[in-house]
């Protein structure tokens, strides 16, 4: 399974930018899917994520402005992010938690969103 991110890139503060990442690969049942963002120099924090059965949960930071939504059919998640502020300048990455016949998890490429004042 792999994952493919997109959608990152330049956007003002204020301004709004959607992500996109699609699984592609063999997979019987999705558990739950992540966003994460790791920023210079910080550790990787954990941004939003949805499960199974559609329940969401964000980090502090983002709620209020960042939706998670996905599409089990699809085997796509994405991350609506308004009102940007340049501290949500980072890589951006998905993270997919499933069952192809043994539990896995897999992480995407980052796409990278830079937010300017």
């Amino acid at each position: 399974v792999q994952l493919q991110a997109s959608g990152g890139g330049l956007a003002q503060a204020g301004g709004s930018l959607r992500l996109s990442c699609r699984a592609s690969g063999y997979i019987v049942v999705i558990h739950s899917m992540t966003w994460y963002r790791q920023a210079p120099g910080k550790q990787r924090e954990l941004v939003a994520t949805i499960n199974s059965a559609g329940s969401t949960d964000y980090s502090d930071s983002v709620k209020g402005r960042f939706t998670i939504s996905g599409d089990n059919a699809e085997q796509a998640v994405y991350l609506q992010m308004n009102n940007l502020k340049p501290e949500d300048t980072a890589e951006y990455y998905c993270n997919i938690h499933y069952f192809d016949g043994t539990a896995a998890v897999t992480w995407g490429q980052g796409t990278l969103v830079t937010v300017s004042s």
